[in-house]
């Protein structure tokens, strides 16, 4: 069956970085793209990153872009999401998806 786990999430002040890893399970890895949402408290999932099974080409929402980095390594089934210049409202859980699959999520809380 399909799986997906998150770690890498924590408590930094704004203005650090946290690096997320999302392992993938049970299917052919490297034939799907991958993607990272969020869920701040109170709001709706948001697509923060999204990155292509083949050509490795990458999307980003506009408020990340330049803050983010989407990768992966087909190798290891693993998708990252590096998170740099971390602001308070980048704070949400956040989680890895695969079609119509989901990971457990892993909190993300920037505060001084």
């Amino acid at each position: 069956q399909v799986q997906l786990v998150e770690s890498g999430g924590g408590l930094v002040q704004p203005g650090g970085s946290l690096r997320l890893s999302c392992v993938a399970s049970g299917f052919p890895f490297s034939n799907y793209d991958m993607r990272w949402y969020r869920q701040a408290p109170g709001k709706g999932r948001e697509l923060v990153a999204d990155i292509s099974s083949t050509s490795g080409s990458t999307v980003y929402v506009d408020s990340v872009k330049g803050r983010f980095t989407i990768s992966r390594d087909n190798a290891k089934n693993t998708v990252y999401l590096q998170m740099n210049s971390l602001k308070p409202e980048d704070t949400a859980v956040y989680s890895c998806n695969v079609q119509f699959y989901w990971g457990q999520g892993t909190q993300v809380t920037v505060s001084s």
